[in-house]
């Protein structure tokens, strides 16, 4: 529910503002497609195996379910890495450079990150790695144990792991670690912190937002990775079924995240919610905005 209503308020946001929207947002709102898709796709059926205590139907819906997890998961992960790379090119370049990211551009870089993930979805529909039941049985994803059991599972989850979950990350560490390094040095080159200009201030706001998406993601995944690994070298029986499903909970948590960071950090954001909220006849307390260090023509996550 919160991922439906958080991720639906993003997109009516942009397309409230779509003629105002810039080029590295779009980014943020293919993060909001892929988070609202996964929870359409994927938790009603989790939702119903779970009431029915046993996976509903048979190896169709399981594949189906398995799919649309790795085709969504991948998206965010590329779509976070995109954005990272335009944030480190924003930071580190002129402001004539920073206006060649168009529209156009961060599209096509969209459409690739939709077909590089839809390709590793179906690469085990088509005989190169499996899909498989989870061990607590309510749940199905990439057949872990197949890691051992034959070449074909371990050189797709090898490459998987590489491709699509390590070089990823590693881009975005690095990427932030080169903005936190540049914003650094800024700083220190000015000496009274009152004369820091808006635009800065603004630039920083925005990292650490775009820092905070990242790392809810990385974070909400990890303890799944590391129960999926664990299964890879050892029997999945010898976890009990709550030690694996916890974490494939807690991952699935990520697509409700983002919303709240729009809102903490985006006064246009806010704003939009407030007026969602009157149209709705909905009255809910908001936190004070009156210190807020957003520029009046800031967007929910601007280049």
């Amino acid at each position: 529910i919160l991922t439906i209503l958080g991720n639906s308020a993003v997109l009516t946001t942009a397309v409230k503002r779509s003629s105002l929207l810039k080029s590295p947002e779009l980014l943020t709102v293919n993060l909001a497609v892929a988070d609202i898709g996964m929870a359409l796709s994927m938790y009603p059926l989790a939702i119903a195996s779970a009431w029915n205590h046993a996976w509903l139907g048979g190896d169709a819906s399981c594949v189906y379910y398995a799919l649309m997890g790795f085709l969504f998961g991948v998206c965010s992960m590329m779509t976070l890495c995109a954005m990272a790379v335009i944030r480190f090119l924003v930071t580190n370049s002129s402001k004539s450079n920073s206006n060649k990211i168009t529209k156009s551009t961060v599209c096509i870089l969209i459409a690739f990150i939709w077909l590089y993930s839809l390709l590793w979805a179906i690469l085990p529909l088509v005989g190169w790695g499996y899909y498989g039941p989870e061990p607590f049985g309510i749940s199905c994803t990439i057949a872990w144990s197949k890691f051992h059991n034959s070449f074909n599972g371990f050189s797709f989850i090898l490459s998987m792991f590489l491709l699509c979950t390590v070089l990823p990350a590693l881009t975005i560490v690095a990427c932030y670690l080169g903005i936190a390094w540049k914003v650094h040095k800024a700083y220190q080159e000015i000496q009274n912190i009152d004369r820091i200009p808006n635009a800065a201030k603004l630039e920083k706001k925005l990292t650490l937002m775009a820092v905070l998406i990242s790392v809810g993601f990385l974070s909400s995944w990890t303890p799944y990775a590391a129960a999926s690994f664990w299964s890879i070298f050892n029997s999945s029986d010898s976890l009990q079924p709550v030690v694996t499903l916890l974490p494939c909970l807690f991952a699935k948590s990520s697509t409700a995240y983002n919303p709240f960071i729009y809102y903490v950090f985006s006064k246009t954001f806010r704003c939009e919610i407030k007026k969602l909220q009157c149209c709705c006849g909905w009255r809910v307390h908001y936190f004070s905005s009156d210190n807020s260090a957003d520029h009046p023509v800031s967007t929910m996550w601007s280049g």
